[in-house]
């Protein structure tokens, strides 16, 4: 897919995916091979999903920290019809940036 297509397909922002992450590590690794950068990729992001998945936190020195957020139940309401439903208790994924991430981000 052309650049533009992913730029509008995105909103106008530019994604990085899984499989170019691993590209840009290839490319600035040439010594290890794709196969291995590949593995690597994949149980970083593994043990991190096995963490938040058993509650821990996940906290990366000077990127950010990862952890899991309760979200109780509700009564929310069907925008289209306007009827009122019940939402049940859930947990979801939360990324705080850590200092030196929010601090390149604001760096002209």
């Amino acid at each position: 897919m052309p650049e533009w297509a992913l730029l509008l397909a995105n909103r106008g922002r530019v994604v990085m995916t899984k499989s170019e992450l691993i590209i840009r590590l290839t490319d600035k690794n040439p010594h290890l091979f794709q196969r291995d950068i590949e593995r690597i990729v994949s149980t970083v992001l593994e043990e991190i999903s096995m963490a938040l998945s058993r509650g821990d936190r996940v906290e990366l020195r000077g990127f950010g920290a990862f952890s899991v957020k309760n979200r109780g139940s509700r009564v929310g309401r069907n925008p289209r019809t306007g009827e009122t439903v019940f939402v049940t208790q859930k947990s979801v994924p939360f990324f705080k940036a850590g200092k030196d991430l929010r601090v390149r981000l604001n760096t002209p």
